[in-house]
C-alpha cells in the first residue's frame, strides 16, 4: 500500500500541541515509509473561523519541520486543499445518498433538535436526534421544508439493528452497537457539510491510506465506516491515538499553561526537541531511548511501537530534554538562534543587528545554565546595554555587606585598582587578581565578587565573572565599577 497521510486542521486557533503530536505522527510515519504528507484545512465550520489562524498553522508546521508535499499553499493534484473550496463534491456525495434511500431531507428547526437531545439526556438516554423526518411522506417532507421557508438538513440513515466493527491498527477491532446510532447530519442549511461527510468524501478522494488522530474521534469512526460503505469507498487504516492528559490527568488544555506550538516557539523552545518530546507521548523506539534525532525517530517510527494508554504532557520533562538539546549545539549555532530572543529584549535604542562574536567563549557557560533560548538575553544583555545599569543597592552589597555600604565601596575600589593592573586581561588573570583581593580583604571570595557581579552585569545572576569581564573589556568593566563606587559612596541618595 502506498502511504499517504493528511493533517486536516481547523482555522479555528493557534496550532495546539494535542493536534501538532497528530501531525507529526502523519509525517513521522510518511518519511518512514517514503510516503506523501498532505495538510488539509478543514474550514467547513465557517461560524467558528478565524482570520488569519490558517496562516499561523502552517507557520507553526513550518517552525516544526514539518513539510508536506501536498497542502494549501502549494497546490497538488488532489486539491482544493480548503473543504470550503470542495462544496460541488459534498453535494454530489449527498445527492448520492439521497438517491440511494442512505440518506434523507430534514426541516425540523435547530430549536426542536435542541429539546429532543436535551429531553434525551433528561430521560438518561443517547442524546440523538428522535429522526422524526426519516419516514415522512414525501408530501409531507415537501410541506415542512416550505414551512421553514426552505430550510432543510441531509441527514444519513444510520441502521437500527446489527453492529459496526471499527477495525483499528492499535485497539483491533471495536464494536459499536447501531441502536445508539443517531441520524446524524451530512449537510447542514448553509450548504456546507459536517464533518463526518467531508473527512470522508476528502480522504477517498484524496486516496488517503491511514487516518491517524485523537482517541476521541472513535465514536465518530463507526458513522464513517457507514458513509464508507454507503458511498460505496474502500476505508483507510484508522490509528486512534490516546489523548494527552495535563498534569492534574485532565485533558491538556491552556489551564496547564502553554498549549500552542507558536507560543513554545516564542519562549525559546528547540523544535527538534518538541519533536523528540512529542513523539515520546504514545509512541516509543524501546524501553530505553528516550533522546534522538529527528532523522533517528523518523528511521525507527511505526504504528507497531504506538501505545494505547492516555500519555501526561509533563513540562519538567520538556524543559529537560530542550536544555539537552541546547548544549549540544556549538557554539555559532546557539547563538544563531538565541539572538532574535537577544534582539527583542533589548531596548529600541541599541543599535541592530548585534555583534555577538566576542561572547563566543561564554556561549557554553551560558548553555549550561538555560532551558530555553528566551532566558539567553537575561544572561547577556548587560554587554549591549549603554550608560549605568539599573539595579538597587541592596543588590550591590549583597547578603555580605548587609547594611554595610563602606564595606561593599572598599571591595569595589579595591577590584578597581586590581583591574587596572591586570596583565594580559585574560580570565584566568584576571581571576587571580580578585581572588587576591579577597584575600587581602579577608574575607570570602564570594561575599566580595557579589557587587562585583552586580556592578558590571546589574545582575546577581550572570555568567561566570572572570569570563564576564574578560568580555566586557577593562575600560566597560572598570566604568561600570566606578558608577558603584560612586552609589555606594552616598547610600542614602
Amino acid at each position: 500500500m502506498s502511504v499517504r497521510v493528511r493533517f486536516g486542521p481547523s482555522p479555528t486557533g493557534e496550532l495546539h500541541m494535542g493536534s501538532v503530536r497528530t501531525a507529526l505522527f502523519d509525517w513521522l510515519f510518511a518519511r518512514h515509509h517514503g510516503g506523501e504528507f498532505l495538510v488539509r484545512i478543514e474550514d467547513t465550520d465557517q461560524t467558528r473561523s478565524v482570520a488569519g489562524a490558517e496562516e499561523r498553522i502552517l507557520e507553526g508546521l513550518r517552525w516544526m519541520g514539518l513539510d508536506w508535499d501536498e497542502g494549501p499553499d502549494i497546490g497538488g493534484p488532489h486539491g482544493p486543499y480548503r473543504q470550503s473550496e470542495r462544496l460541488p463534491l459534498y453535494e454530489v456525495a449527498a445527492e448520492r445518498l439521497l438517491a440511494s434511500g442512505r440518506a434523507y431531507r430534514c426541516a425540523c428547526p435547530p430549536e426542536r433538535v435542541k429539546q429532543v437531545r436535551e429531553e434525551a439526556q433528561r430521560r438518561k438516554r443517547p442524546p440523538g436526534y428522535d429522526a422524526r423526518c426519516r419516514d415522512l411522506a414525501p408530501a409531507d417532507l415537501a410541506n415542512e421544508i416550505a414551512a421553514q421557508d426552505g430550510r432543510s438538513v441531509v441527514r444519513f440513515r444510520s441502521p437500527r439493528e446489527g453492529a459496526t466493527v471499527v477495525p483499528d491498527a492499535l485497539r483491533g477491532d471495536v464494536v459499536f452497537e447501531n441502536r445508539l446510532l443517531d441520524d446524524h447530519v451530512l449537510l447542514k442549511e448553509d450548504g456546507f457539510p459536517t464533518y463526518h461527510l467531508a473527512s470522508v468524501v476528502d480522504d477517498h478522494a484524496m486516496e488517503i491510506s491511514h487516518v491517524f488522530r485523537g482517541d476521541e474521534w472513535l465514536s465518530s469512526a463507526p458513522r464513517h465506516l457507514l458513509l464508507y460503505e454507503a458511498l460505496g469507498y474502500e476505508p483507510p487504516v484508522f490509528i486512534h491515538q490516546p489523548v494527552i492528559l495535563g498534569p492534574d490527568k485532565g485533558k491538556l488544555s491552556k489551564r496547564h499553561g502553554a498549549t500552542s506550538v507558536s507560543a513554545y516557539a516564542e519562549q525559546g523552545y528547540l523544535p527538534e526537541a518538541l519533536i523528540n518530546f512529542l513523539a515520546l507521548l504514545g509512541w516509543s523506539k524501546d524501553d530505553r531511548t528516550t533522546k534522538m534525532s529527528v532523522a533517528e525517530i523518523i528511521e525507527a517510527f511505526d504504528i507497531d511501537r504506538m501505545g494505547v494508554t492516555p500519555v501526561t504532557f509533563d513540562q519538567t520533562r520538556l524543559d529537560a530534554m530542550n536544555a539537552d538539546f541546547l548544549r549540544e549545539l556549538g557554539p555559532e549555532e546557539f547563538f544563531r538562534r538565541a539572538a532574535p530572543f537577544l534582539e527583542r529584549a533589548l531596548p529600541e535604542d541599541v543599535a541592530r543587528p548585534l555583534d555577538l562574536t566576542p561572547l563566543l567563549p561564554l556561549a557554553p557557560l551560558i548553555q549550561e545554565r538555560v532551558k530555553r533560548l528566551a532566558e539567553f538575553a537575561e544572561y547577556v544583555d548587560f554587554f549591549f546595554l549603554p550608560g549605568p545599569l539599573d539595579y538597587p543597592n541592596a543588590e550591590l552589597m549583597g547578603k555580605g555587606f548587609r547594611d554595610n555600604p563602606a564595606g561593599a565601596l572598599t571591595a569595589v575600589e579595591g577590584a578597581i585598582a586590581a583591574l587596572k593592573a591586570v596583565e594580559p586581561w585574560t580570565a584566568e588573570a584576571i581571576e587571580a587578581a580578585l581572588r587576591g583581593l579577597a584575600d587581602r580583604l579577608a574575607l570570602r571570595a564570594g561575599v566580595v565578587f557579589t557587587p562585583l557581579r552586580v556592578a558590571v552585569t546589574g545582575k546577581r545572576i550572570a555568567p561566570p565573572l572572570f569570563e564576564t569581564l574578560a568580555v566586557l573589556g577593562r575600560a566597560r568593566a572598570v566604568e561600570r565599577l566606578n558608577v558603584a563606587a560612586e552609589r555606594l559612596a552616598r547610600p542614602d541618595d
